[in-house]
């Protein structure tokens, strides 16, 4: 599965955006999709996932009800609604697909999304 990662911007410390991640392939809909951060001179970083049937989701504790993660398979989309943004949430923003439950973490996704960025003033 290809991903295209977008709606990345700069924004106000408060303020919102959507990110959205396009699937290619009719196999979008079986991965269970997470979004991943990475600030410069740090490690990437789990922000939120979704499973395949959009019931389940899980956050990050820096972002949970803030963040809204989200997804519409008939549309191969997963979705990032951020709101009250932070100057801390500025970063590269990747979309990722999980292909491996033996583990967890960045290392259990084996799709990729190229990143968008996410500025924030203060």
């Amino acid at each position: 599965v290809q991903l295209q990662a977008s709606g990345g911007g700069l924004v106000q410390a408060g303020g919102s955006l959507r990110l959205s991640c396009a699937a290619s392939g009719r196999t979008f809909s079986t991965y269970d999709m997470g979004w991943f951060r990475q600030a410069p001179g740090k490690e990437r970083e789990f922000v939120a996932a979704i499973s395949w049937s959009g019931i389940s989701t899980n956050y990050a504790d820096s972002v949970k009800g803030r963040f809204t993660i989200s997804r519409d398979n008939a549309k191969n989309t997963v979705y990032l609604a951020m709101n009250s943004l932070k100057p801390e949430d500025a970063a590269v923003y990747y979309c990722a697909a999980r292909t491996d439950y033996s583990t967890e973490g960045v290392s259990s996704y084996g799709y990729w999304g190229q990143g968008t960025q996410v500025t924030v003033s203060s």
